[in-house]
């Protein structure tokens, strides 16, 4: 199996990277925050939170080379964005936990605006639920937050993502 680098014959991963990013746009802060957690040159594709057996979550901060720009990359995304003069004045915050068992684990995502204690808090309240529906024999819980004030200007996004592996073409 691939290690997430295209190498065979390694582990597989899940690596959990971040970042936070400002632009004139929504969307340009979007990709800000991706180029951040060095993930901006892929075409993201979201998938649901589980992680599969045998598979290590390990927390990287930016992404190593993961193929050809324009592959596809499966991911688990937290993502919130505020705006300049936003007036409840919190800050975007963009959270992931996880936990692992022996066999399968699951991931858990939040965003919003709100600071990192509520975004915590969401977070475990939300993982707590997903280990009730499952019998796995679950392990300890990681965390990851990215929190960003509302920008002077434009818009400012924070990004939380649990990347599956290396990329594959998108296209034949």
């Amino acid at each position: 199996m691939a290690d997430g680098t295209g190498s065979p014959g390694s582990d597989a991963v899940i690596r959990v990277v971040w970042g936070t990013g400002t632009g004139p746009t929504a969307l340009a802060a979007y990709d800000a925050a991706l180029a951040a957690a060095g993930v901006e040159n892929y075409n993201l594709t979201t998938v649901s939170s589980i992680v599969p057996a045998d598979v290590s979550v390990d927390a990287v901060g930016t992404a190593p080379d993961l193929g050809p720009p324009g592959n596809r990359l499966t991911v688990v995304e937290a993502r919130a964005t505020t705006e300049a003069g936003d007036p409840s004045g919190e800050p975007a915050t963009a959270g992931l936990a996880w936990t692992v068992a022996p066999g399968p684990g699951i991931f858990y995502e939040v965003g919003g605006s709100f600071d990192e204690h509520e975004c915590r808090r969401r977070l475990d309240e939300g993982l707590t639920a997903g280990r009730e529906l499952r019998d796995w024999d679950v392990r300890a819980t990681e965390t990851r937050v990215q929190t960003v004030e509302p920008p002077a200007a434009g818009f400012a996004t924070a990004v939380v993502l649990g990347v599956y592996g290396a990329s594959e073409p998108i296209v034949g």
